[in-house]
């Protein structure tokens, strides 16, 4: 008795004068680990005698959970104390400025697009989206592309590998696949990312990502365009001038605007033309509504008949006009941009400058830009 006596005495002048968490940790394990001495205390107990197993055995066990207790209380004493100190020298100072953080910023071609819809969607035009992988009919076939259409060669178009059909779907290289799947009549339920059919009148916007394996200052492999629909009848070139000379006005934010017409080819519409507008390219910047210089920015005509005889309609009941635009193109004229490949170059730098906040949705009433 004597002995443990001693030993506890010994163990809580060691416990009570531990200075730290790690002191006193060698405390519990000389104690309490597997070779401690009170562990050691209790190995003994197997040899004994039942009679010294009866009277040993509770005075270790009492001396055991009164060193464990100890050694406890003391490790909260120790913490607490570690704690005040930790946050009387690292306390926060209220009164200095917040961290600066960095926030998003909208990119150009989407703030562009954006703009358009709007413009679009002021003059009576809906919204239509069609899937980014197609087939060869609605991106060639119906929109009258022969055969041997060069567009449709390996170094135009990006083609997959053929399916269990033998089929080779490709990379949509326009969005006016989209026109053919909202002109066409059908009494299948598209699936939901697909527009859905419609018979006339049609008044659609299709913008979206288009692909084409073109590489340069002035083109991508991946771009966005903005096609346009109408379909009525008694269209006329008349009312496609107009709407391209609406929008033009509203985009650029002038009633300066003043464009012109070009005979162009384009296998889906006949007659085609490209649209310029006048601009001054003076002084190492591209300023449109002012000079005599010509910038082209976009391409459209009158449906060609073949195109809506392969979607389903009379071209001698219904007439329409379609146009396109490149969004990046527009976004990089619009706003200052050389290149346009570092539209896509994920740098972050970049689009913190040129980016637009996103809490500035485009408005024709309030302003676009």
């Amino acid at each position: 008795m004597n002995d443990l006596s001693q030993l506890e005495a010994d163990l809580s002048a060691a416990v009570a004068g531990a200075a730290d968490i790690a002191a006193l940790e060698a405390v519990r394990v000389a104690a309490l680990g597997k070779s401690g001495s009170i562990s050691e205390l209790l190995k003994s107990l197997g040899k004994m005698s039942p009679d010294e197993r009866r009277e040993r055995g509770p005075q270790i066990n009492g001396l055991r959970d009164r060193i464990a207790s100890a050694i406890a209380e003391k490790k909260a004493g120790l913490e607490t104390a570690e704690l005040d100190a930790k946050l009387a020298s690292e306390h926060v100072d209220l009164t200095l400025p917040a961290l600066p953080e960095r926030r998003g910023r909208v990119h150009p071609t989407m703030q562009v697009m954006d703009e358009m819809i709007a413009i679009f969607a002021e003059m009576g035009f809906g919204l239509a989206e069609g899937p980014d992988i197609e087939d060869d009919f609605h991106n060639f076939t119906a929109l009258n592309f022969p055969p041997k259409h060069p567009a449709r060669e390996m170094h135009d178009t990006f083609w997959l590998r053929e399916n269990e059909q033998g089929e080779r779907k490709l990379l949509r290289t326009h969005t006016s696949p989209v026109q053919v799947r909202v002109m066409q009549r059908t009494n299948e339920k598209p699936p939901a990312w697909v527009a859905n059919g419609q018979e006339p009148p049609i008044r659609i916007v299709a913008p979206g990502r288009v692909y084409r394996s073109d590489s340069d200052a002035t083109h991508t492999p991946m771009f966005h365009q903005l096609e346009g629909l109408v379909i009525d009848r008694d269209i006329t070139l008349g009312h496609l001038k107009w709407t391209l000379d609406t929008f033009c006005r509203r985009f650029f934010e002038t009633d300066a605007v003043v464009t012109r017409f070009r005979p162009h080819h384009f296998p889906f519409t006949e007659p085609s033309a490209e649209m310029d507008v006048q601009c001054d390219r003076s002084g190492g910047s591209i300023k449109i509504g002012q000079g005599t210089d010509w910038l082209e920015i976009l391409g459209g005509g009158m449906v060609h008949p073949n195109v809506l005889r392969n979607c389903g309609l009379d071209p001698d009941e219904w007439q329409g006009f379609a146009f396109g635009l490149g969004v990046d193109r527009l976004a990089a004229l619009k706003y200052g941009m050389p290149d346009l490949r570092d539209m896509f170059a994920a740098d972050v730098r970049w689009t913190e400058h040129y980016g637009f906040s996103a809490f500035q949705a485009p408005n024709p009433a309030t302003g676009l830009s």
